[in-house]
């Protein structure tokens, strides 16, 4: 089985900001789907592909609470997840695919890092961009303009496939393979 993460916080008021760019790929990616609450998370298991999504309900900088119980629960080795976030380091809209590398002063990521003991899951890093003249707190929990929108927007079908890729090979031929 493989588990695709999406992080971000839970919650009306934090719908739609730049930390939960993750939760929004994924619902983007099942469109309307029956979520089940489980350890700490929403999941839905696709049981024909044999994929678990998981949106955390830990909030962002505990999320690797619910992926390592859920990791646990389903057997679920670490290069099997995939991991769907924002990036403030990479220019809105552009992505990296990745592993074995550091969080990047993510705590979401630090989270899961130190909750599986490995670096080595898969990640889907999104750039939000960054914003110095904004203490960093309130820009990841502020809202896309217009423009930035629009950037995602159009960015939306390739993110999709960098999901597709991995749930159909693995992270390494996802990370060897991508093709706009």
């Amino acid at each position: 089985m493989k588990l695709v993460v999406g992080l971000g916080n839970v919650g009306k008021e934090y719908k739609n900001t730049r930390h939960n760019l993750g939760f929004r790929v994924i619902d983007e990616y099942l469109g309307k789907v029956n979520w089940k609450v489980k350890m700490e998370a929403y999941i839905y298991k696709d049981e024909e592909k044999d994929v678990l999504f998981v949106k955390p309900m830990t909030y962002m900088n505990l999320s690797g609470l619910a992926v390592a119980k859920l990791c646990k629960y389903y057997r679920i080795d670490v290069k099997d997840i995939l991991v769907i976030h924002d990036d403030l380091d990479l220019p809105i809209a552009s992505f990296k695919v990745k592993k074995n590398s550091s969080s990047g002063g993510h705590n979401g990521i630090k989270s899961i890092i130190n909750e599986l003991n490995s670096e080595e899951f898969g990640r889907l890093k999104i750039g939000i961009g960054k914003n110095s003249a904004i203490p960093t707190d309130k820009y990841v929990l502020g809202k896309f303009t217009k423009a930035e929108e629009e950037l995602i927007n159009n960015n939306i079908n390739a993110y999709l496939k960098v999901i597709d890729l991995f749930i159909n090979k693995d992270i390494d031929y996802t990370i060897s393979n991508y093709k706009d």
